[in-house]
């Protein structure tokens, strides 16, 4: 039922209306200072609805005059929005991210040829083609969905702005991400040889990674006053943390006095301005990170003699948060500590996705278990007939005299006998 709030909604300001749209839904709308006009423009918007629902009409097609907008131009918008309020619970999006968003979308630009928004009807067949043509050249699911997922999303903008109608990927199958290899943990041994194949002024760099499970980018973002030297550990911000939430990744005491005092030398700003000049570094960085560090990895790997790839998996760098999460449930947290530290919304991805088993503790345990059981097998026998008080030699007697014991104590009226005796056919006659 169209109607107006009783009072505007500032003083001297206009009324608002509401109406029921042809969905069913109840809308509200600005309207004129006069509660008159207010009214009068509700209930035209009610028939008109009531129109579309009841077929008379054609419901009206805002986004036409959108068809013409430059994709380009549109898509700047989107990346505004996104470096402003597109991340989780509306904080921006991570440097890393929008970079990312904006060459998928640059790319699908050219590869598609989208001038403007009219252009993106009938998507779907074309995007399609394209996802063949990237398997094709062996791209792994996963960056293929990360790719298509740019393209989703800033059609699903599109359509939440009126821009469009619908989502032309809404019905796009989806792709499959499962990995084509898995990463390993560092075993102690693998571990030492690498680190003493690192120069100086990376190891502070690996060992914060496998002692905080940082991811790459993660790293590049600590500046000097992250670093905690009272409570020992690093304070995260929502920023630039994967899961956009603040917090604080405890460290080994010794370990950062050693940080802290590499931070202070300032050789590091200094690194980023010899090896890395195109990256976009904190003003302060805390430690340097190159700009491949999984390929500058491969290269310490083959120089120590350590195998990229095992039948376990493969190790890059990302393969160091692996090892922090194997190293923490192998000090002994549970799964609740082990998923704080990783800094995971469920403990089963902390424990399924990132946690490895390794074969020599594995057989630790079976010659544990079997030391054991077999302990059990050899003394049971002795200490089972010692605790009833009958020599090892009478063991076959042992269900007749328990039979009988149980005779006399139900013909003595003894109260709760045995309730095998009942079983027994002479007992029962």
């Amino acid at each position: 039922m169209a109607g107006v709030r009783g009072r505007p909604r500032t003083k001297g300001g206009n009324y608002q209306g509401f109406f029921i749209d042809e969905k069913g839904r109840k809308k509200y709308f600005t309207g004129t200072a006069s509660k008159r006009e207010t009214l009068q423009i509700a209930r035209k918007l009610e028939d008109d609805a009531r129109q579309v629902r009841l077929g008379y009409r054609e419901p009206r097609q805002t986004h036409f005059k959108h068809r013409d907008r430059p994709f380009t131009e549109t898509v700047g918008e989107y990346l505004q929005w996104g470096r402003c309020q597109g991340g989780h619970k509306g904080r921006p999006w991570s440097q890393p991210h929008a970079a990312r968003k904006e060459s998928d979308l640059k790319l699908w630009g050219e590869t598609l040829e989208l001038k403007v928004l009219g252009d993106l009807d009938a998507l779907q067949p074309r995007v399609e083609a394209t996802i063949r043509e990237l398997a094709a050249r062996g791209r792994a699911g996963k960056s293929i969905g990360n790719t298509v997922e740019a393209i989703t999303s800033f059609c699903n903008w599109c359509v939440i702005r009126g821009y469009l109608s619908e989502n032309p990927l809404a019905k796009l199958g989806k792709i499959d991400t499962t990995p084509q290899s898995t990463y390993r943990a560092l075993n102690i041994d693998e571990t030492r040889r690498l680190l003493n194949e690192l120069p100086d002024f990376l190891k502070p760099t690996y060992i914060l990674a496998m002692l905080s499970g940082l991811r790459a980018n993660e790293l590049r973002s600590l500046t000097r006053s992250h670093l905690d030297t009272v409570n020992n550990g690093l304070r995260l911000e929502p920023a630039w943390t994967k899961n956009r939430e603040p917090g604080f990744q405890p460290l080994p005491a010794k370990f950062v006095k050693q940080l802290a005092t590499f931070a202070d030398s300032g050789i590091v700003p200094g690194l980023y301005e010899q090896f890395a000049r195109t990256l976009t570094r904190p003003t302060d960085p805390l430690v340097f990170v190159n700009t491949h560090p999984a390929r500058e990895l491969d290269g310490y790997l083959k120089t120590a003699g350590i195998p990229k790839s095992t039948p376990e998996g493969k190790i890059a760098f990302h393969a160091l948060r692996t090892s922090f999460v194997t190293l923490t449930y192998e000090a002994g947290a549970t799964h609740k500590e082990a998923q704080e530290l990783a800094r995971h919304k469920t403990p089963g991805l902390t424990a399924n996705t990132y946690a490895r088993t390794r074969n020599e503790r594995l057989v630790g345990i079976a010659e544990k278990i079997g030391e054991t059981v077999l302990r059990a097998e050899i003394g049971a026998p002795a200490v089972h007939q010692t605790q009833i008080g009958v020599t090892p030699d009478a063991h076959k007697c042992l269900p007749q005299q328990a039979l009988m014991a149980n005779e006399i104590q139900w013909r003595r009226g003894d109260s709760n006998p045995r309730p095998e005796m009942f079983q027994d056919k002479h007992l029962r006659a």
